[in-house]
């Protein structure tokens, strides 16, 4: 089950069986690429809790996609109160992994509405229906990914160097990413951009993940650490800044944690 992370939305897929998730270890790269099968609530809670699944479109992903594979497993309680009550209670479980996590509690909130909103009709529709929210939640991020970097792209010419901060590619989301999209819409595309990574300490992010997901795709880059950038930057080696951020305000403010 090796693939090219970044082109696909592999990071993050429901087993053949949906009875699992699979995700990409984010924790082991950039040494090694192991992709891991959970179903346990404690495996699922545990991915998100040790950084296995981060990023927050991606956790976001993760936590729809988990409460479905959970929802399968209380089928057996066929009383839609008890049902919904079991889903109420696995939501809260795996919202505790990441309480800061706007999008987890956001994508575990709209599944479990789903079915809430099916309590008349019986289990079985209420399980379907949690499915194709999870799917859907999937579907928008990949759109959103697409829109993204098509604007980003727009902003830079071939041979511009970019320079960029924490992670926010495709590890981090669906397909392309956020920050990181246009690089690799850009490398579809035949335009050539030479990516500047900070290394984003503490976590190392833009070193172990950001490098990682470039050189993947074929993507030139350089790793640099966090106080070079400026040197960079003054040499006028870097034509724009692509960054992630945690906030984005309606007037282009944005925010990002210092860990």
């Amino acid at each position: 089950m090796v693939g090219s992370p970044g082109l696909e939305a592999d990071n993050i897929m429901l087993s053949q069986d949906e009875t699992a998730i699979c995700i990409l270890d984010q924790s082991l790269l950039p040494n090694e690429t192991c992709y891991l099968e959970l179903k346990q609530p404690q495996e699922l809670y545990e991915a998100i809790f040790s950084l296995r699944v981060r990023g927050a479109p991606a956790i976001g992903i993760f936590g729809a996609f988990a409460l479905y594979v959970l929802a399968k497993q209380n089928s057996t309680l066929q009383d839609s109160d008890s049902f919904f009550q079991r889903c109420q209670q696995d939501r809260d479980y795996l919202n505790a992994s990441r309480p800061t996590a706007v999008n987890l509690s956001k994508m575990l909130d709209r599944v479990l509405h789903k079915a809430k909103n099916l309590m008349h009709c019986g289990v079985s529709e209420m399980i379907e229906a949690m499915r194709q929210e999870a799917y859907a939640i999937q579907a928008e991020d990949i759109a959103m990914c697409q829109a993204i970097s098509e604007y980003g792209l727009s902003l830079v010419q071939d041979g511009d160097g970019i320079l960029t901060h924490c992670n926010a590619g495709p590890l981090a989301t669906s397909r392309y990413g956020t920050a990181l999209g246009p690089l690799f819409l850009g490398k579809e595309r035949g335009i050539t951009l030479h990516a500047w990574c900070d290394e984003t300490r503490p976590l190392l992010q833009g070193a172990r993940l950001t490098t990682y997901e470039l050189q993947q795709a074929g993507i030139p880059c350089t790793l640099i650490c966090d106080n070079m950038a400026s040197l960079v930057m003054q040499n006028g080696t870097i034509n724009a800044c692509f960054v992630g951020c945690d906030r984005i305000a309606r007037n282009g403010d944005t925010a990002n944690k210092i860990l």
